[in-house]
C-alpha cells in the first residue's frame, strides 16, 4: 500500500499522523466501530475529533473490514486495509506506520473514543515534541468514585514526581498504607480522607509514539507482566521506554458496553458534542 502522500493541514514542527485502528469483532459490543451516532459511524466521529487537532497533519483509519473501509471512504476519510491477523490495535497501527517514512510521531487514537477532545490530542503531541526523553506520551483522567477505582476495566496508572509512568495496573494502586492503618480499611480511608483521591489516575487509551519506538515495540515479545495484567504498555516499561503521562484536557468515554453507548448518545442529543462535518 502507498501511504507516503496525503493532504496536510496546520503542519506541525514534527510530522504527526493519527492512525485509528478499527475492527468489527468486538466481544462486548459487536460491530461497535460502525454503530450509528447521529447519522454517522462511531469510527468516523473519532476521525473527525482527530482531524480537529491542530498539530495532526493527517488522519488514517486502519482496518481489516471491507465494511468499515467502505463506510469510511463514503464519509471522505482516508482508510487503508491491514492484515486480519493482528493481535492488537497497536500492531495494526504499526503496520500502517511502517509505510509512513515521513512521519516522526504516530498518534494511536482508539476507534471507540467518539468524544475524545482534540485538545487532549494536541497537548499529547506537543508534549512529545518538547520531551526528548519520552518514547511514548499517554493521558490520564481523575478517578472520583469507588466503583471506578475498583472496576478492573478502568486501568490505573502510577506516575512519578517526574511525570513518567512507574506502573499500570487494573488494581487500585497506589495503596494508601498510612491511611489504611488509621482507618483499618482502604475504602473507609478514602471516605474519611477524600484528599487521597488525588493519588489515583485512570489511564485513557490515547498513545503518542515516536515512530521508531512504535515499530520496535511491536517487534518485542509479550512480557510476563503484560500477560498477567493484560496491559501491553507494561511491555514498553519493561524494556525501559519512558512514558510521559499528562492529564487529559477533557474527560472522554470509551465505548465498551451498551451503558457507555447510551451515555455517549445522550451527550450528543443534549448538544454537548457536535459533528465536525467531514
Amino acid at each position: 500500500m502507498n501511504l507516503t502522500g496525503g493532504n496536510s493541514q496546520n503542519i506541525p514542527s514534527k510530522n504527526a499522523i493519527a492512525i485509528i485502528p478499527a475492527r468489527l469483532a468486538s466481544t462486548r459490543l459487536p460491530g461497535k466501530a460502525l454503530i450509528d451516532l447521529a447519522g454517522k459511524p462511531m469510527v468516523c466521529w473519532v476521525a473527525e475529533r482527530a482531524r480537529a487537532a491542530k498539530n495532526v497533519s493527517r488522519v488514517i483509519i486502519a482496518t481489516d473490514s471491507l465494511e468499515i473501509y467502505a463506510r469510511a471512504e463514503a464519509h471522505g476519510i482516508e482508510v487503508v486495509m491491514t492484515d486480519s491477523n493482528h493481535a492488537s490495535g497497536t500492531d495494526r497501527v504499526a503496520e500502517v506506520a511502517a509505510e509512513l517514512s515521513d512521519a516522526e510521531i504516530i498518534v494511536n487514537v482508539q476507534g471507540d473514543e467518539p468524544l475524545i477532545s482534540p485538545e487532549t490530542i494536541e497537548q499529547a503531541v506537543d508534549e512529545m515534541e518538547k520531551d526528548s526523553v519520552a518514547g511514548i506520551v499517554t493521558t490520564w483522567e481523575p478517578i472520583e468514585a469507588l466503583d471506578e477505582l475498583l472496576n478492573f476495566d478502568n486501568v490505573k496508572v502510577v506516575v512519578g514526581d517526574n511525570g513518567y509512568a512507574l506502573y499500570f495496573s487494573r488494581s487500585p494502586v497506589p495503596f494508601p498504607r498510612d491511611a489504611f492503618l488509621r482507618h483499618g480499611d482502604p475504602n473507609d480511608a478514602l471516605i474519611c480522607e477524600p484528599e487521597l483521591w488525588s493519588n489515583y489516575r485512570k489511564h485513557t487509551g490515547l498513545y503518542v509514539y515516536r515512530r521508531e519506538v512504535l515499530l520496535q515495540f511491536t517487534r518485542w515479545p509479550q512480557t510476563r507482566l503484560e500477560k498477567y495484567e493484560g496491559l501491553e504498555q507494561l511491555r514498553a516499561l519493561e524494556h525501559g521506554v519512558k512514558i510521559r503521562v499528562i492529564k487529559a484536557a477533557a474527560s472522554s468515554i470509551g465505548v465498551d458496553t451498551q451503558e457507555d453507548l447510551d451515555k455517549v448518545r445522550a451527550l450528543i442529543e443534549e448538544g454537548r458534542f457536535q459533528s465536525a462535518g467531514l
